[in-house]
């Protein structure tokens, strides 16, 4: 066996929020996600009865799930672990739902969370977000400096966003980008500018940050090789939320096809994965 990438999709993604149409039924969500060849779904393990229903669904399928919850303290995270050690899961994703301002107001937290999961023995990696412990690039490279080996989930969108990077990216902000990938054990997936979170990778306009983020995941598929071993498994969680993440027009309506985009972006990260996968491994372009 070797090392591999699994490409989930987001169930939040699968929400269309119309107000003139129901949402698609969850059996026809999951049926959606197999027929389209994804490998499984990133879901909420906050609410028990759900979880079960969907991970039944993608068990009997041979699919996996990465269980997603949003602690505000340490505790939070035990009924999410046990619920785990119940229904099996890829690994965890945590977003922390504080706010801290100072480093010393998080160490306690990640702390506590780092140990119950090993206790559990259960992988848990650490989301970056906007509004989140990870909110701010460079708060988080300090949180790195604290913990050296701190998994996290790379979505690169929240910092390209909330930093405005300055366009063309320069070398200084690749290599904090670089350092994040660094520690990134999995990857949500979302294309976004420096003005807007989310854009449709459909749109020629938008040609330019499509390429960034092809480079960005590329350098973190990359840098991951490196330090994974040689059964590991990357999940690649396609995550292109529905409104207001979407850009709707006057009618409501969104001005692009969510769900052909994630195909797309689907189809992208695997033959991104193939190509580096059939080339030896050398160092890391930074």
């Amino acid at each position: 066996m070797a090392q591999q990438l699994r490409v989930l999709q987001s169930l939040w993604a699968m929400e269309r929020r119309l107000a003139d149409e129901d949402e698609w039924p969850l059996q026809t969500q999951l049926a959606m996600i197999r027929d389209a060849g994804f490998d499984g779904a990133g879901v909420r393990f906050i609410d028990p009865a759900f979880a079960r229903e969907v991970t039944g669904f993608l068990h009997a399928h041979g699919m996996i799930w990465q269980a997603q919850c949003y602690p505000k303290g340490v505790d939070d995270l035990k009924p999410v672990l046990e619920l785990v050690a119940k229904l099996g899961a890829d690994h965890v994703n945590l977003q922390p739902d504080v706010r801290p301002r100072r480093l010393a107001d998080c160490i306690p937290l990640l702390e506590g969370w780092r140990r119950l999961a090993a206790e559990a023995g259960i992988a848990v990696h650490v989301e970056t977000h906007r509004d989140r412990m990870t909110t701010d690039l460079f708060f988080t490279l300090d949180l790195l400096d604290c913990f050296p080996d701190l998994r996290l989930t790379a979505d690169l969108s929240h910092y390209l966003v909330g930093r405005e990077f300055a366009w063309p990216v320069d070398d200084a902000n690749h290599a904090m980008i670089h350092r994040i990938l660094d520690r990134a054990w999995g990857i949500h997936g979302r294309i976004a500018s420096r003005e807007q979170v989310q854009i449709s990778s459909g749109f020629p306009q938008h040609a330019g940050w499509v390429s960034l983020f092809m480079g960005w995941w590329d350098y973190g598929i990359r840098s991951w090789r490196k330090r994974a071993g040689p059964d590991a498994t990357l999940t690649f969680l396609c995550e292109l939320g529905p409104p207001p993440y979407a850009i709707t027009g006057p009618d409501g309506r969104e001005l692009s096809d969510r769900w052909q985009d994630a195909l797309a972006m689907k189809d992208m990260i695997r033959t991104l994965w193939e190509r580096i996968a059939s080339e030896p491994q050398g160092p890391l372009r930074r």
